[in-house]
């Protein structure tokens, strides 16, 4: 035996003393099994007893409605900084009956990254923070991004190496990479080169036995799980993807519009021509109850249209002339920037803020306030009265605290079989809605009260969007629309009723790669896709 492996039970014995672990608890026998060679136990491994837990755990809740004391907490958080400890700690914890949740951003919009609805489930938050090592190469238009890395460092990345290249995935810094392409991520290219699943070229998984996969050894069953079934499969360390061409400048723009401003007749007739624009445009239009601007003391609808444009306002401004006159678009509502200044842009930064803002891991896209969304498919538009019902909504509730994102679509996404990887919404689709809440109150019953509210919205919606099934958006998770057991326990049919809205007819491919490569289970949560050998 090495001096190494020698010390490692004093290291233990140290960390017991140190963070008050008895041997009482599954500590230190879970602590026993790493037989980590280094002396760095203690930077990696957070207790519940240690002073660092806390903050830890909360730098990476982008939600605080799970960020109270009556949300589960892990037993500890696992921060590997080399591949050999995520090996490591699979091995351990289905050796002490611990389930793994993986974060890597903290956007889960259940929570279900860091936490559970179970208060009894005993699992471990195996944090990526450490794995986000980036490396672009520009010949090959291509890069290998570890699943920790936030989308604002990989933007930084590309750009410090090209202007030119770009990556089409999401418009908010912080989010996480891992749970981005697992989960079907997408962003304002989705029109030119589709969502960030569509253009991964390999991978690297340790998988439930611990062995390190690339795409070659996974198989193109697993490979295509992963782009866009979400983490149920096994631990993704990092992508491969391909990086797409964008103009040195492109055009970002924002016209907003009030009822007193025609908003309804606007955003009515948006839906017949969004989809039909070039490819080299993306619209996303924000619906909210906003203070009236013309008339004090009151409040009144807005409609926000923010589009990114593959070329230069003259360009832009001639389209819209030409396809959507409606809209009046001006060349004071829009700016020329470089492809990465624009991820900026859209996340509300100011104008003149570096790209280095783009490294901050730090921030929130809702600030202090808790949220909740939901998600559907338009397939027909809307019809005026059909808003009109919508702006009634909206007027349930406070001002900025209710409203819906409508996000083009057409172009490349209607060009991609939904059988090209899980991810299923292509052909067909106008646009995507997201439904969302959102409170600064603290207490249930202020929780209960937007719950409701959204509940009420989404429900309103119904005849407006996709049927049979209600498709639904797998990364704005929502466990109203079905669940598994409390821990996560799969159960083929109970799952049917939320994998169908995420994946559509995709769900039983899923359903079969799972029970190839984790027959029992053991990558799983809420809403994680089951095996069959869990059909009971």
């Amino acid at each position: 035996m090495d001096t190494a492996h020698r010390s490692f039970p004093i290291l233990v014995a140290l960390f017991v003393l140190l963070f008050g672990v008895t041997s009482s608890q599954p500590y230190e026998e879970f602590l026993q099994c790493l037989e980590f060679h280094d002396s760095n136990i203690t930077s990696i491994v957070y207790t519940r007893a240690n002073s660092s837990f806390s903050s830890l755990l909360e730098s990476s809740i982008r939600n605080p409605r799970f960020d109270t004391s009556a949300t589960p907490k892990p037993l500890l958080i696992f921060t590997p900084r080399q591949i050999s400890h995520i090996q490591s700690a699979i091995r351990c914890s289905r050796a002490h009956r611990i389930q793994i949740r993986v974060r890597s951003g903290g956007h889960d919009y259940e929570g279900l990254s860091y936490s559970t609805i179970s208060p009894s489930l005993t699992f471990l938050v195996l944090d990526l923070r450490n794995l986000r090592a980036i490396q672009v190469d520009v010949p090959s238009k291509t890069a290998w991004a570890q699943a920790g890395a936030t989308l604002g460092e990989l933007y930084y990345a590309i750009a410090a190496e090209s202007r030119t290249l770009a990556f089409p995935a999401g418009m908010w810094p912080t989010v996480g990479l891992g749970g981005h392409i697992s989960g079907g991520g997408y962003g304002s290219l989705l029109r030119k080169h589709g969502i960030a699943a569509d253009n991964v070229v390999d991978a690297q998984v340790v998988d439930v036995e611990g062995r390190i996969l690339d795409r070659a050894s996974m198989g193109e069953d697993l490979f295509w799980a992963i782009r866009g079934g979400g983490n149920t499969f096994g631990i993704v360390i990092a992508w491969k993807i391909k990086l797409v061409p964008v103009p040195a400048s492109v055009t970002a723009c924002t016209v907003t519009r009030t009822l007193e401003q025609n908003a309804t007749e606007i955003v009515h007739r948006w839906q017949y021509v969004v989809d039909k624009l070039s490819n080299d445009v993306f619209f996303m239009v924000v619906l909210n109850r906003v203070v009236n601007p013309i008339q004090a003391n009151a409040t009144t609808i807005q409609a926000s249209f923010n589009s990114l444009y593959l070329g230069s306002i003259e360009g832009l401004i001639l389209m819209m002339e030409a396809k959507f006159p409606d809209l009046g678009l001006r060349r004071e509502n829009c700016v020329e920037m470089s492809w990465a200044k624009s991820i900026l842009y859209f996340a509300g930064f100011p104008l003149n803020s570096p790209l280095e803002s783009l490294l901050d891991r730090t921030i929130s896209a809702t600030g202090s306030a808790k949220f909740k969304g939901k998600s559907d498919y338009v397939k027909e538009p809307i019809p005026i009265s059909g808003f009109e019902g919508i702006w009634e909504k909206l007027k349930e509730v406070g001002v900025q605290t209710g409203g819906l994102i409508l996000a083009s679509y057409g172009g490349k996404m209607s060009e991609i079989p939904e059988s090209s990887i899980p991810f299923p919404h292509r052909a067909g689709n106008i646009y995507q809605v997201e439904e969302v809440a959102f409170w600064v109150e603290d207490g249930v019953e202020a929780a209960d009260g937007y719950l409701n509210w959204l509940r009420g919205l989404y429900e309103y919606m119904t005849p407006y969007v996709s049927k049979n099934p209600r498709e639904a958006y797998a990364n704005y998770r929502d466990l109203d629309i079905g669940r598994n057991g409390g821990g996560g326990e799969g159960d083929y049919r109970r799952a049917r009723s939320w994998g169908s809205s995420y994946y559509k007819n995709n769900f039983d491919r899923l359903v079969r790669v799972k029970t190839a490569v984790d027959p029992a289970n053991f990558f799983r949560n809420e809403q994680s896709i089951p095996p069959l050998s869990s059909w009971r």
